[in-house]
């Protein structure tokens, strides 16, 4: 489904975005009916509250939707996403607004109109929004977050490790990018733990390079793609697997913000690396206990097969390391111990550098993160004596600042990783029910300050 955006030239009813100090004085300017009718509605330009207004003769000639007070704003992203509910047909901002409003209000517009459609028909008719002067670049973003979204939102027969590829290819024949994919015996030897892992499902494990960019700073975006996880041997419980289809959501959401770099052409040499895997149960699956030898020569004791992520990470983070980017930024769906800690609607990451996450907690608060610690005092809970490392530390304290230790020793000395977690349980505003990114838009907005654009 394309982005609901009119024809520049296409007859649009105007939308005015109110707040309640401004109603006042704007309703004075109203014909009489108009005014009547916004009174006796009580209409009074809460957050998200919309009214269509009546023309004479009873029609509907426009649309007011309030952005509601400092606090409420606070309280709920993307409140303006109400006008997705609009009539259909052709819309567009009234007035001359600020332009970090207008931007507010035509991504809330587009993140809410999102629909997935690949299963079921949606109705051909509905609202779109003409673009303002200015706006591009957040249709930019809404098809990022989109690809993100449909991706998440795909179930594993239909998204597995070889759609995976499917789609970074098409994403990367688009943009001129290139693709390279290792697998087979190459993957087996080079890269362990992501054949480990991968191993015990019929669809073969693959590791993909895709590349963009010729000139400026180097940024290697790294995404965890385990696109269904059992848990392995370690089985997951019936509910814990439920939600499973969305664990390579840390893939998704790096191509999704890959789509967005290259789409605005930004000034750097981009690396995205994705190990695409499946964590199934078979007579080939790994073991509790197996000790596996890493890409980068570490051993690791794995003590929970379920703890799957970190190891396709770890060997993507040591090939990744092997060119020394100027930054590394992995995502991952990785801890149930993030969700405990922050919940479903915030993500926190973590970072090697105090300036690199003083530039993601300046961003906008249109996708919030919160920076979690790389605590060194627990660095032992993840050194079983028995190998370098241990995947899951026993104890169940710290799940998600031990997996962030783990990758670290991994990584890029100039590091970042987001332990997120890319569904939406319920509708919000701008975030329809469903597969969700987390952090990309904080990302981009902070990549100026990252690396000096």
């Amino acid at each position: 489904m394309d982005l609901p955006l009119s024809p520049a030239n296409a007859h649009s009813r105007p939308l005015h975005i109110l707040d309640p100090q401004g109603l006042d004085g704007w309703m004075a300017d109203q014909p009489a009916n108009v005014r009547a009718w916004l009174e006796g509605s009580g209409f009074a330009a809460a957050l998200g509250d919309m009214r269509l207004l009546p023309g004479p003769d009873g029609t509907p000639v426009g649309a007011v939707i309030g952005r509601g007070s400092e606090a409420a704003r606070r309280r709920t992203r993307f409140g303006l996403a109400a006008a997705a509910r609009l009539p259909a047909g052709d819309w567009h901002l009234a007035g001359d607004l600020p332009p970090a409003l207008r931007d507010e209000a035509v991504l809330s517009f587009l993140l809410g109109s999102y629909r997935f459609d690949r299963y079921r028909a949606m109705p051909a008719e509905r609202p779109r929004l003409k673009l303002p002067e200015g706006a591009e670049r957040m249709a930019v973003l809404a098809r990022g977050e989109w690809l993100t979204r449909d991706l998440i939102n795909t179930p594993a027969a239909d998204m597995g490790p070889v759609e995976l590829h499917a789609a970074t290819a098409a994403l990367a024949a688009k943009a001129q990018a290139t693709l390279t994919v290792i697998e087979g015996e190459a993957l087996r030897t080079g890269f362990p733990m992501i054949h480990a892992v991968g191993h015990g499902s019929d669809r073969a494990p693959r590791l993909l390079d895709m590349r963009w960019g010729t000139t400026g700073p180097t940024l290697t975006l790294v995404g965890k793609g385990v696109c269904f996880d059992t848990g392995g041997l370690d089985l997951k419980g019936a509910a814990g697997m439920l939600l499973m289809k969305k664990d390579m959501g840390g893939a998704a959401t790096v191509l999704g913000l890959a789509q967005i770099i290259m789409e605005l052409a930004l000034p750097l040499r981009l690396r995205v690396l994705i190990p695409a895997v499946e964590n199934a149960v078979s007579g080939r699956a790994f073991r509790p206990k197996d000790i596996l030898t890493s890409r980068k020569g570490l051993t690791v004791e794995v003590n929970n097969t379920d703890a799957e992520g970190r190891l396709v990470l770890a060997d993507a983070l040591a090939y990744a390391d092997e060119e020394t980017p100027d930054l590394t930024i992995s995502m991952a769906t990785l801890t149930g111990a993030a969700r405990v800690a922050l919940g479903h609607d915030l993500a926190p990451f973590y970072a090697s550098d105090d300036a690199d996450a003083d530039a993601l907690s300046a961003t906008s608060g249109l996708d919030p993160v919160w920076r979690m610690p790389f605590w060194d005092g627990y660095e032992g809970l993840i050194e079983p004596g028995i190998a370098d490392l241990d995947n899951a530390p026993s104890g169940g304290m710290a799940g998600s600042v031990t997996a962030a230790l783990f990758l670290r020793r991994f990584a890029p000395a100039r590091y970042m990783h987001f332990d997120i977690y890319g569904h939406q349980p319920s509708d919000a505003p701008g975030r329809p029910k469903g597969g969700a990114g987390q952090g990309a838009r904080a990302i981009l907005d902070a990549l100026p300050r990252l690396l000096g654009l």
